[in-house]
Parts: structure tokens; C-alpha cells; sequence
């Protein structure tokens, strides 16, 4: 055990620990050079594209310091605020942590937070300034940063850089010597923890776990703690670049387990693996069942594809635990799915793979998070789309989801960071000046205003400065109420929102507008009416096209005009009562960019 040492890489996006991560593969030659790819531990096309980890890894290095060998558990982390229940489970498998600060970029919001995960599980910090081999690095400025957050000495802080190999074979060094080796007792009763999974469609689910007490072996008899099922266990082995089998491993090692698992939602990550014959005493602390912050439906294109996008969600499900769906219909949409995210980059994301891995041509509709309506009869009703709000005269009052956001932004820009804030209902609760030219705001506001566009426009006024975290603190009362569209007197359900009565005059205005250019003319005049309720707020009516019926007559009496007129009135009105209005896919996307 004394040789083992388990780390995590804490980062913002973008500051470069996958290719960090690369450098160390190579050095300690876990990887061959034939193998060798860029992102080794990214294998979705999408993580290398968008230079995002979306899901952990975990892999096993060896590396000879002073004639000992020492094994070196890499325990990946994601970057990005979607995914922060997952980080913490992995800090939790860890003894220490590497702390990557981007050298032209400084500190950034992810990168405290996640290291405020760290410090509470009291992992040993060593903190690495990368890419220092750019131009733009600023080693000085970033350096004070890094002293002042976490309050080491500026020789502790390893320069390094991904891309050239520089500094790596000290990261390696100062893994050994600060991390401590893992406590526990092999002969203790098993004590493992689960921090990741995958689907193998040959297999099943491999669950990635940390044992902090006892053995397992091969075939053993083993239990899920939060889940109370119970599996044998027919694999066991450790994670090289291809998972390797063993014999058993022992408290401090980091494997993984096959069991023949086929549905996801069977292992949890965060839950606790022990022996059936030795149970442990107590689950390890921190479980938590993952909860969707964002719903949205989700339905095809085409009405027949909905069996194909019920198998495709099934499939992406068992890759990713924290997808949450289930059927509904839609007047305007047909049949389709509620789906949960952690996030809106988790809802981008399933999108995307849905697209990308099963070719699905999916329609979106508007986010929204999920509100407690308190009935007028006592009950408390959870609700996740607007239309499944009871009636007016039944709700007593609703709450809404608050979080506690996080902003470090250049002080050049906090006027206007502020002002988009407040705008989005928030209420200033801190300020903190980090140096002389970077500041940490804290807001409390409703989650509900930051799920439209809220990170596209921090980036756009800040100039991609501003960096954000947030998480939920609770619910809170507030004034909403129900806006519905209708065309000629018929509810679009798809296009329902649930907002605030102060923003909901202007949102139906600009939705109503937004329509009218859209939705193509008919041959009779279609209305667009935003409601609340039964009273209309806003309306705008797409003209008919209209055929010159009058153009025969050259002169001559009135009456033969008026007859024409008349004629051609009775058909509009008949066409009215029998004509519908399809509504274009571009309208229901425009609706999610109104700006």
C-alpha cells in the first residue's frame, strides 16, 4: 500500500489537464506511442471537439523514482458546473489533488469551487501553473493568485506545460513525495466506493471503484449498499488504457468490478460496495441520488420515429445514469419525451449524441426547471412542465428553485455583470476583489433565469473573461404565473412558459412578434394571442394572402364588386373554421434564442 498514491486534476474548461494528462501517460509509459493520440482519456468525438471532459476517467500509471515503483491512480474529473456531484465523488476516492491554473487566464470560478470540494476532504493540494510555454502567460500575476486562494509558498507551485513536456517529471515527483500512500486495513470488512461506470454492450456495466477497507476477489458475493442488490462479482482488476484483470485487490487500490449489470440505474455513483457474508457498519458519507435541475421535451421530427428515439434515449441512458425521461404528448408535437438534465450543457450534449450516435432529428422545446405548487387544499404538487400546473383557482402560491451563483470576472466589466444579474432577478449577496483586477461576485437568484441564455451573454459582455458556478440553495416563493400562445384561439402546449408576472407582458409581446415572421401566410388571417389565463397580453394577426377577385370588373355597378367581395368573405370564413396552422420547426428554436 505504501507505493500506491490516488489523485484527481482539478481544473477550469480549457486550462489543459487532458493534455497534461497526456504528457504523464507518456512519461511513465503507460501508453504506447503507436497509441498515442491527442486526449487520450477523451475517446467522445465530442469531448475533442469541444475541448471538454464530459465524462471521468480512471487509469493506472507506474513510474521507478530511487528504485522503487511506485503505482499512480489517475482519477479523472469533468470540468465543467453540470457535472459537480460526479467531481465530488471522485475527490472523495482521492488522497490529493492537482491544482491546474491556466497561465494566461488565472484563477476561474470551477476551479475554486471544486477545490473547495477538495479542501473539505482534506486531500493534499499541489498546485501546477500550465501552459507556461505561451507567449500571453502572465507567471507572476497567475502566481500571487495561486498563493493568496490557497496560502502555500510560491516554491510549492509546479510550472509546467502540457503541450511541451515541461514540468511534468516534477508533477510526477511532487506526486509521490507530498500525496500521502492510503490508509486502511485490508482484513477489515470491505469498503468500496463507486465514483464512475460505463456500459460495455458485451458485458455490461463496469463499475469503477476505491476500496478503503478489506479485499475482494474474484467471484465473491458482494452488495450494493443504496440499492440493496446483491451481484456476484464475476470480474475484478485494475484500469490500465484496456481494463486488466487480477486476482483481488485490497483496500487503496482503484478497479473495477463486472457483474453482469445491464440497466445503469442499478449502480450509483457515490454508493458503497461491501461483502454479503462481512457486511461494512456504515456506507461511506456523501451518497446522494443525482436530481435533474433543467426538463425539457423532447419529440422527433417525424411522428413514426418515436418508437426508434424511445430505443435511442434507452441506449444513451445506459451511458449516462443521469438522463432522467419519460413519455408525454403534445397537441402541437405528438408523442415525445420529458427529459431531466443536470444542466444545460448536459441538455446540449444529449442532443448532440442524439443526433450524432443514433442519427435522430429531434425538436426541443423550452426549458424550464421544476416548480412546488402549493394547492389551495393543502397538497404539494411538483411540477415539471407548465402544462401540468392545476388550475388558477386552485393554486395557493408557487416556489421556485434558487441557487447561489458564483461570478469572477475582470472589475472592468462588473457594472455590466451586475446589471444582467439583476435583470435576471438576482440579489447581490457578496463582492470580494481576488487582486487589484479580478473580482468574485455572489448572487442569489431564480434557477429558472439562467436555464435560456444566461452563459452566452456573461461571455459576451465580459469578452469570455467572466467565469460562473453556481448551486442550488433551495426554494423560494414567487410570483408566476402560466403564459400561453395561441393561434386563432387554439393553445400551442409546446410553446407554454412559466415566468414571472413582471417579465411576462414583453416576453408575450416579443414571442408574438417573433411568430408573425415565421409562421407563413394562409389564404385567412391567422391570430397570435399571448394569455394569461383567460385575459389576452399581447396579439398580433398574420394578414391573409388575397386574390384580386374584383380585377374583372371594369367599372360598371358596385354591386357587382360587392358580390365578388361578399363571396369571397363567406370562403375566408369557412377556410377559417376548417383551415389549421402548421407551426415551422424554426419557430419553436426561435423561441428559445429570443434574445
Amino acid at each position: 500500500m505504501k507505493n500506491i498514491r490516488n489523485f484527481c486534476i482539478i481544473a477550469h474548461i480549457d486550462h489543459g489537464k487532458s493534455t497534461l494528462a497526456d504528457r504523464m501517460l507518456e512519461l511513465t509509459k503507460t501508453i504506447s506511442e503507436r497509441d498515442l493520440q491527442e486526449q487520450v482519456l477523451d475517446d467522445m468525438d465530442l469531448e475533442r471537439e469541444r475541448g471538454i471532459t464530459i465524462k471521468s476517467h480512471a487509469i493506472q500509471m507506474e513510474y521507478e523514482q530511487e528504485g522503487e515503483t511506485y503505482f499512480l491512480n489517475l482519477i479523472d474529473t469533468p470540468g465543467h458546473v453540470d457535472f459537480s456531484y460526479e467531481v465530488s465523488r471522485s475527490i472523495t476516492a482521492c488522497e490529493g489533488a492537482l491544482l491546474i491554473v491556466d497561465a494566461t487566464q488565472g484563477i476561474q470560478a470551477q476551479t475554486i469551487s471544486n477545490l473547495y470540494l477538495a479542501l473539505e476532504r482534506d486531500l493534499e493540494i499541489i498546485p501546477v501553473m500550465n501552459k507556461m510555454d505561451l507567449e500571453a502567460a502572465m507567471p507572476d500575476e497567475v502566481m500571487d493568485q495561486i498563493v493568496d486562494l490557497i496560502g502555500c509558498e510560491p516554491e510549492d507551485v509546479i510550472q509546467a506545460s502540457g503541450k511541451t513536456g515541461y514540468g511534468v517529471d516534477k508533477i510526477l515527483e511532487a506526486i509521490i513525495e507530498r500525496i500521502s500512500a492510503p490508509e486502511g486495513d485490508p482484513d477489515k470488512p470491505l469498503e468500496a466506493l463507486i465514483f464512475d461506470s460505463v456500459f460495455n454492450s458485451y458485458r455490461g456495466i463496469f463499475a469503477y471503484f476505491r476500496i478503503f477497507n478489506g479485499t475482494i476477489r474474484t467471484n465473491d458475493f458482494v452488495k450494493f449498499v443504496a440499492t440493496g442488490r446483491k451481484y456476484d462479482a464475476d470480474e475484478v482488476g485494475i484500469l490500465k488504457l484496456k481494463p486488466e484483470p487480477r486476482k483481488m485487490l485490497s483496500a487503496g487500490d482503484v478497479g473495477y468490478i463486472i457483474s453482469g449489470i445491464k440497466e445503469s440505474s442499478e449502480v450509483k455513483v457515490g454508493d458503497t460496495i461491501t461483502q454479503v457474508d462481512r457486511p461494512c457498519e456504515t456506507a461511506i458519507e456523501g451518497f446522494k441520488d443525482v436530481k435533474p435541475m433543467v426538463f425539457a421535451g423532447i419529440y422527433p421530427v417525424d411522428a413514426d420515429d418515436y418508437e426508434e428515439l424511445r430505443s435511442s434515449m434507452e441506449k444513451l441512458q445506459l451511458n449516462d445514469a443521469s438522463l432522467t425521461y419519460e413519455p408525454e404528448s403534445s397537441a402541437a408535437l405528438g408523442f415525445g419525451f420529458r427529459c431531466g438534465f443536470l444542466g444545460l450543457l448536459h441538455m446540449e450534449i444529449i442532443q448532440e449524441r442524439l443526433d450524432r450516435e443514433f442519427d435522430m432529428n429531434v425538436i426541443t422545446t423550452v426549458p424550464n426547471v421544476s416548480f412546488l405548487v402549493h394547492t389551495t387544499r393543502g397538497e404539494l404538487i411538483e411540477v415539471h412542465n407548465p402544462s401540468g400546473l392545476p388550475e388558477i383557482t386552485h393554486i395557493d402560491y408557487i416556489e421556485e428553485p434558487y441557487i447561489r451563483a458564483q461570478i469572477i470576472s475582470q472589475s472592468d466589466y462588473v457594472g455590466s455583470v451586475m446589471k444582467l444579474c439583476i435583470d435576471k432577478r438576482g440579489a447581490l449577496k457578496n463582492q470580494v476583489y481576488l487582486t487589484s483586477d479580478r473580482v468574485e461576485i455572489t448572487f442569489e437568484m431564480p434557477l429558472a433565469e439562467i436555464v435560456f441564455d444566461f452563459y452566452d451573454k456573461l461571455k459576451s459582455i465580459s469578452k469570455g473573461y467572466a467565469s460562473f458556478d453556481y448551486y442550488q440553495i433551495g426554494y423560494q416563493k414567487a410570483n408566476l404565473v402560466r403564459l400561453d400562445i395561441l393561434l386563432n384561439g387554439e393553445m400551442v402546449d409546446a410553446l407554454s412558459t412559466l415566468i414571472h408576472r413582471d417579465n411576462a407582458y414583453s416576453f408575450g409581446r416579443r414571442i408574438c412578434e417573433k411568430l408573425k415572421e415565421l409562421i407563413p401566410r394562409q389564404q385567412f388571417d391567422i391570430a397570435i394571442q399571448a394569455a394569461i389565463g383567460a385575459k389576452v397580453i399581447a396579439r398580433e394577426t398574420v394578414k391573409a394572402l388575397r386574390k384580386d377577385v374584383t380585377a374583372k370588373c371594369y367599372g360598371g355597378d358596385i354591386t357587382r364588386k360587392r358580390k365578388l367581395l361578399e363571396k369571397q368573405k363567406k370562403g375566408k370564413k369557412k377556410m377559417r373554421q376548417v383551415g389549421n396552422v402548421e407551426i415551422p420547426q424554426s419557430a419553436f428554436l426561435a423561441v428559445l434564442k429570443l434574445d
